[in-house]
Order: C-alpha cells, then structure tokens, then sequence
C-alpha cells in the first residue's frame, strides 16, 4: 500500500479567494518577490510515484540541490526524502566592493507512506537534479485456504 503524507493542511475555510486575501496578497508581492530572487519558492518540490508490478518508483525533482545536500531515509514503513540547502548570491561592483550580499538557507521534506518494500533492496540515484528511487515490494504472504471450522449441535 502506498500513501502521500499530506505537507499542505490548509482547509476550506482558508483557501477562500476573499478580498481580503487578494488585498492581502498584493501588498506582499513585493516582499514575495525578494525571496523568489533569492532562490525560495515557498513550496515544497515536485514528486511522481508510479506502481510498478514489482516495485514503486518515486522520482523526485531536486534543482539546485547536490547529492550530499539530500537525506533518503525508510523508517516504520515511513520514506522520507529530506534537503537543506544554503545559497551564498554575491553581485560586485567594478571595484570589487559589494553592492548586494545575499544568503539563503533552508530545508524541505516530503514523507511518503509506503508498506510492504523489501528494505535490503532499496535503491536510489540522483543525476541532473532529478532524484529517482526504487522501492522494491517484498514477496506477498501466501494465503491460506480458508478452515471450516465445524459447528457442534447441542
């Protein structure tokens, strides 16, 4: 079985397109604007899992990010994929003296519940800021036949 960790939990009452929200937003463009330059989009990234028949494969969109700045862990039937990361922008002048400095750091995770993987046959790769995983399903309990269990007349 294979289940997505909810990251957004926004309800009904707060995904109401109001004027305030709209008022709200608008007079924060600006200020949004300054944390997009800075590398921060404000959501977490992009994850596909697809079902094979021996195996789920989750595939995870990662720019920007190097291997050793991702944690790959399978704890109590818990996939968590985990990054953090830290941006140093610098623009110069022709003197060399700073105009602008800036610096980001942050983390993001994503938590997938997935049961039934065979945990010695995990496997991952990361190549151009694409994280594919491979999680192997581990043989399905062969089913008994069902008893009959006799009922006794008294």
């Amino acid at each position: 079985m294979f289940g997505l960790v909810p990251f957004n939990t926004r309800n009904d009452i707060m995904m109401r397109d109001d004027e305030f929200s709209r008022l709200f937003d608008w007079m924060n463009r600006p200020l949004m604007s300054l944390f997009q330059d800075a590398g921060f989009s404000g959501s977490a990234f992009k994850v596909d899992v697809k079902d094979n028949d021996t195996n789920y494969e989750l595939t995870a969109e990662l720019p920007g990010v190097t291997k050793d700045d991702i944690s790959l862990t399978y704890k109590d039937n818990y996939l968590t994929v985990a990054t953090k990361q830290e941006h140093t922008k610098d623009e110069k002048d022709e003197n060399g003296s700073y105009i602008r400095r800036e610096r980001y750091s942050g983390s993001m995770s994503r938590s997938f519940y997935i049961d039934n993987i065979d945990e010695t046959k995990l496997d991952a790769e990361f190549k151009d800021g694409v994280l594919r995983v491979i999680l192997p399903k581990a043989d399905a309990p062969k089913e008994e036949p069902l008893k009959e269990i006799p009922i006794r007349a008294v």
